[in-house]
């Protein structure tokens, strides 16, 4: 009856791990509901111009664009079922205000008082705005390269593709009389060619210093209204569930066959398992959503968001744990179990804020002085950890070896060895994280930069299958249970055995291991 118990018991435990997995996908019904935050949709928000040479200009938002696979012979896409396949930039209630003195100074009777103009250009195409190909270093045409016929007085320098003549394409507004607003007429521009484009709004007129922009575009691809960056990750995130799942059932089915051998350390594995199976599917509903609809709801992305610094944080607790022995060569943490805490809830709080400035907002108005200022606390935090992990390693390592233990030993050895590899990988990999940042700052390698995020998650999933690996559940927990080899255990940081590890050296009194230092003698010897 008590090994009955012991074994419900076990499960109990292993299905909160489970519970959450499914939770997760019960919450996502409920989350997309929540106020959203904008995405692919771009707003502008009462957003002031900037001045840049002789011009003022407003970015209106990047993204990476696949070409159409499918194309209207008119311009402009007229209803949503026709979106399938579609590529396009479109303009919704766009609306320029300007200042009440710039409109004051008007003719109530002249019918174009001011021009604002909204140009989309391709990275590839950026050098023919302005007066490059011109030998000048100005946006807006002067009286002197108006004279020579190289461009329209009072409009941007644009410098058309002779293979497109279309491109850059030139969208003009004008303020009518006194008029204070002008709305841009809906307009809807389709993509034909897969590139990063660029919207910028410009006017060339001082007088209209001090004008507003508000209102939104949108922006979409053929397959949905994911940017082309991020439309492979939802891929990523289905194959990344489907391989959490099938490492979750294969640890669970290792559990419920060796129940009774089950030790402190593998229910901490099981909940990283559980963790990373939630955060995978959560990301995946995530982008599912934001493709269909071309919004993010806040709730699912704060729930992905939280569920990705959570799993983060668990899993190099797991490793610094691991590392400093914890369930092989120590019961417990003793003393140093408030310092474990500390660091993973300010590493936690750290990997949050960063997270949230991230996936929160539109897709291109994350700042770099931001994005330094919050990275530099994770990849710090993330420093100390890996010090911390190598250091614990040593001395457990060192340890077994005076205790002559070769089976931990070994097992300790592949971790270590495959830890390293990871570390090795990760600086490697940060390496060409930074060149391929330094080298694409205007993203013109969008197409292949989702492998940068896709790599971390592989990484820590590979990590994780190497513990489920060295730490299996097994019919000789021996091999890695904490066992009262010595007196050694009672140490400085105040370690105190635990009633699970008690239970776990009665169990393997039979099989207590016997060590013969210099000038010891078992008492079979002595008697004899």
């Amino acid at each position: 009856m008590g090994e009955e118990l012991g074994f419900w018991s076990s499960r109990g435990r292993l299905g909160l791990g489970f519970f959450l997995w499914w939770f997760c996908l019960l919450f996502l019904s409920f989350s997309i509901v929540i106020v959203p935050s904008n995405a692919s949709i771009h707003e502008y928000r009462s957003e002031t111009f900037s001045p840049q040479s002789n011009a003022f200009f407003f970015h209106g938002g990047s993204e990476g664009l696949y070409a159409s696979k499918v194309h209207d012979s008119a311009n402009g896409v007229s209803a949503d079922k026709t979106l399938k396949g579609k590529s396009f930039i479109r303009f919704e209630s766009v609306t320029f205000v300007r200042t009440q003195e710039s409109a004051s100074k008007q003719h109530e009777m002249q019918q174009n008082t001011g021009l604002v103009e909204a140009i989309i250009v391709e990275v590839k195409d950026r050098e023919r705005i302005g007066g490059l190909f011109l030998k000048s270093d100005m946006i807006c045409c002067t009286p002197e390269l108006a004279s020579s016929s190289s461009c329209k007085l009072g409009e941007v320098i644009i410098h058309k593709n002779e293979e497109n003549p279309e491109w850059p394409m030139r969208i003009k507004t004008f303020f009518e009389g006194k008029s204070v607003e002008k709305t841009m007429s809906p307009k809807t521009v389709e993509i034909n060619s897969t590139g990063m484009y660029y919207l910028y709004f410009m006017f060339c007129d001082p007088t209209l210093k001090g004008t507003l922009i508000k209102g939104r575009t949108v922006w979409r691809n053929p397959g949905g209204y994911l940017p082309g960056k991020m439309a492979p990750l939802m891929t990523f995130y289905g194959f990344m569930s489907l391989a959490y799942l099938v490492l979750g059932l294969i640890w669970f089915l290792r559990f419920v066959l060796f129940w009774k051998d089950i030790i402190q350390l593998h229910y901490h594995i099981t909940a990283v398992i559980s963790l990373g199976m939630c955060e995978m599917a959560v990301w995946y509903f995530e982008y599912a959503n934001f493709n269909s609809t071309g919004a993010r709801p806040m709730g699912i992305t704060l729930w992905s968001v939280t569920f990705s610094s959570v799993k983060k944080t668990l899993s190099r607790l797991l490793l610094l744990v691991v590392s400093m022995g914890f369930g092989v060569v120590k019961p417990t943490l003793g003393a140093i179990t408030s310092k474990v805490l500390l660091l993973g809830v300010i590493y936690f709080v750290a990997s949050e804020a960063l997270e949230l400035v991230e996936h929160l907002g539109n897709i291109n108005d994350f700042s770099g002085k931001t994005k330094l200022f919050l990275v530099l606390p994770v990849a710090f935090l993330d420093s100390w950890f890996i010090l911390w992990i190598f250091s614990s390693l040593s001395k457990t390592l060192e340890k077994l070896q005076m205790r002559r233990n070769m089976v931990k030993l070994e097992l300790y050895r592949k971790f270590t060895n495959s830890l390293a590899v990871s570390v090795l990988l990760s600086i490697a990999w940060i390496g060409f994280e930074l060149y391929f940042n330094a080298t694409n700052p205007l993203n013109e390698l969008w197409q292949i930069a989702w492998i940068i995020p896709a790599f971390w998650s592989v990484l820590a999933y590979a990590l994780l299958a190497v513990i489920c690996l060295l730490w299996a559940p097994s019919h000789n927990p021996t091999r890695y249970a904490y066992s009262e080899e010595t007196g050694d255990e009672f140490d400085e940081e105040g370690i105190s055995l635990t009633s699970s590890a008690v239970n776990a050296s009665d169990d393997m009194v039979a099989k207590r291991e016997f060590q013969i230092g210099p000038g010891e003698v078992l008492e079979e010897d002595k008697r004899e």
